[in-house]
C-alpha cells in the first residue's frame, strides 16, 4: 500500500474523516478562489470595477454548467469504484475510471465549440445589460477555451480522492489556485487586459493542475491506473455511472438555473446593483457549498468503501462524524455573514451604494445557512452509497422544486427583497424533507436491510 494512502476499511473513522476531509475542504476552499480572486481583483479596477464585476458574475451560471459536467461523468463513477474497490475489484474499478475518463474529454470538445457559437444569447439569458454583456462576453470567451483542462482537473480529481489520496486531491488544486493568484494580477494589471487577463490566468492555471492529476493517475503510486485498454467505452460502466452521476450533476446545474432566476429576477426589480450585490453573494456561497462538497469528499470514500464491504457500523460512524462536521461549519458561517457582513462586502467592491445594498440583503440571504449542513450530509450520504433515484430527487428538491418557483413567486410580492428571503425559506423545507427521507431509509444505509 502507498504511504499516501490510508485503510479505508480499518483505520479509525474519525481520524480518517479528518484525515481525508481536512485536504479536501481546503481543496474545495482554494477552488473557489479561482473565481472569487478573479471577482476581487476585476471589483477593485480602478475604471468600471463595479459594471465588470458584474460581468464576471454573469459568467458564473455558465462556469457552474461546465462543472457539473465534470460532476455527471465523474462523481457517479468514483463512488462506484470505490464501492468495488471494497469487494476487491480493483480491475472493474478502472475500467470505470478510464471510461470516464473518455467522457470527459467528448464532453469538454463539445462544450467547448456549442457554448463559443452560442456565447452571447447565453449571457442576455443570464441577465446581462448592455452595460456589462461586453465584460462578461470576453472573459467567458477566454474561458470556454479552457474547458478541457477544467474537466479532466476536477474529474479525475475524484478519482484521486476515492482512493483515500485526499493529500495528492488537494495538491492538484493548490497548484492550480497558486498559479492563478500569481497570474490574475499579471494579466489583468501589467499587461492591461482586464477580464480577458482574468480569464487566461484561470484556463492556464487549471492546465497545470490537469497535468498534475494525469501525471499522478498514469504513475506508479496510485492504486488505481489509467490505462488505455479501458477507455473503450462499455455500456456496463456507463451507465450505471451516469445514473447515479445525474445526482450531483443535476445539483450543480440547477445552480446555473438558479443564476438565471435570481439575475433575471433582480435586473427587473434593482438592476444592475442588485446583480452586483448578488454576484458577492455567490461569491460567499461558494465558501459554504463548497467546504461542504470536500467534507462530503472525505466522507464518500469511507462510506462507500464500507458500504460495498457491509461493514455497516463503521458506515453509520461517519456518517454521525459528517452531519456533526457539516453543521458546526454551517454556524460558523451564520455568524460570519450575520455579524460580518460590512467588512465581507468591502472585500468585493468599492462602491459605497453597491455595499449598502448587498450588507441587508447577505443578511437575508444567509439567515438559514445551517440547515444546508443537515441537507447535503444526508443527501450527500445517499449519493455515496449508489441510492441514484432518491439522490436525484433530493438534489431537484432545494433549488429546482423550491428555489426558483419561490424567487419568481416572492420577487412580485416583495420586488428585489423577495428574491434574497426566497432562499433561507428553501433551504429550511429542504433540510426538513430531506432529514425525514433520510430515517426512513436509515436501515438499508446502517444496516444493508430494507425499511422495517
Amino acid at each position: 500500500m502507498s504511504k499516501n494512502s490510508v485503510d479505508l476499511g480499518n483505520d479509525s473513522v474519525g481520524k480518517l474523516l479528518l484525515k481525508l476531509s481536512v485536504p479536501a475542504i481546503t481543496a474545495q476552499i482554494i477552488n473557489a478562489l479561482y473565481n472569487i480572486v478573479d471577482r476581487m481583483y476585476i471589483g477593485n479596477m480602478a475604471e468600471n470595477g463595479d459594471l465588470a464585476l458584474t460581468g464576471l458574475g454573469l459568467c458564473f451560471p455558465i462556469i457552474i454548467i461546465i462543472t457539473a459536467f465534470a460532476s455527471l461523468m465523474a462523481q457517479g463513477a468514483a463512488p462506484i469504484a470505490g464501492i468495488h474497490m471494497g469487494k476487491g475489484d480493483n480491475d472493474k474499478a478502472e475500467n470505470i475510471m478510464g471510461n470516464s475518463f473518455v467522457l470527459l474529454v467528448i464532453t469538454a470538445i463539445l462544450i467547448t465549440v456549442v457554448f463559443q457559437i452560442f456565447r452571447e444569447p447565453l449571457l442576455y439569458l443570464m441577465g446581462a445589460s448592455e452595460n456589462t454583456i461586453g465584460y462578461a462576453s470576453d472573459y467567458l470567451r477566454v474561458y470556454l477555451w479552457g474547458t478541457l483542462p477544467v474537466l479532466i482537473t476536477l474529474g479525475m480529481n475524484m478519482f484521486v480522492n476515492t482512493q483515500g489520496f485526499s493529500k495528492v486531491g488537494m495538491k492538484t488544486v493548490l497548484i492550480g489556485a497558486v498559479s492563478n493568484i500569481i497570474l490574475d494580477p499579471i494579466f489583468i494589471y501589467v499587461f492591461d487586459m482586464g477580464v480577458e487577463g482574468a480569464g487566461y490566468a484561470t484556463i492556464i492555471s487549471q492546465a497545470i493542475s490537469a497535468l498534475w492529476v494525469m501525471k499522478f493517475l498514469f504513475g506508479k503510486k496510485t492504486i488505481l491506473r489509467l490505462k488505455k485498454k479501458y477507455f473503450k467505452l462499455k455500456k456496463e460502466f456507463i451507465v450505471p455511472a451516469l445514473s447515479l452521476g445525474i445526482s450531483p450533476f443535476v445539483m450543480m446545474s440547477t445552480e446555473s438555473l438558479i443564476s438565471i432566476v435570481l439575475n433575471t429576477s433582480l435586473q427587473r426589480t434593482g438592476g444592475d446593483i442588485a446583480v452586483g450585490a448578488m454576484t458577492i453573494l455567490s461569491s460567499i456561497m461558494q465558501f459554504v457549498s463548497l467546504p461542504l462538497q470536500g467534507l462530503g469528499q472525505g466522507a464518500q470514500p469511507i462510506i462507500s468503501y464500507n458500504f460495498g464491504a457491509k461493514k455497516y457500523s463503521r458506515v453509520k460512524d461517519t456518517f454521525r462524524f459528517f452531519i456533526i462536521t457539516s453543521v458546526s461549519m454551517t454556524i460558523v458561517v451564520w455568524f460570519a455573514t450575520m455579524f460580518g457582513a460590512p467588512a465581507i462586502a468591502r472585500i468585493f467592491t468599492k462602491s459605497e451604494e453597491l455595499i449598502k445594498f448587498t450588507v441587508p440583503s447577505m443578511r437575508t440571504y444567509f439567515f438559514m445557512v445551517i440547515a444546508m449542513g443537515v441537507q447535503m450530509s444526508c443527501q450527500q450520504t445517499f449519493l455515496a452509497t449508489g441510492q441514484a433515484k432518491i439522490s436525484l430527487f433530493l438534489a431537484l428538491l432545494r433549488k429546482v422544486i423550491l428555489l426558483a418557483p419561490l424567487v419568481i413567486l416572492f420577487s412580485y410580492i416583495w420586488g428585489e427583497s423577495g428574491v434574497f428571503v426566497a432562499e433561507p425559506v428553501s433551504d429550511l423545507t429542504a433540510a426538513t424533507v430531506t432529514f425525514i427521507m433520510f430515517m426512513r431509509n436509515r436501515h438499508y444505509i446502517f444496516e444493508g436491510t430494507k425499511r422495517k
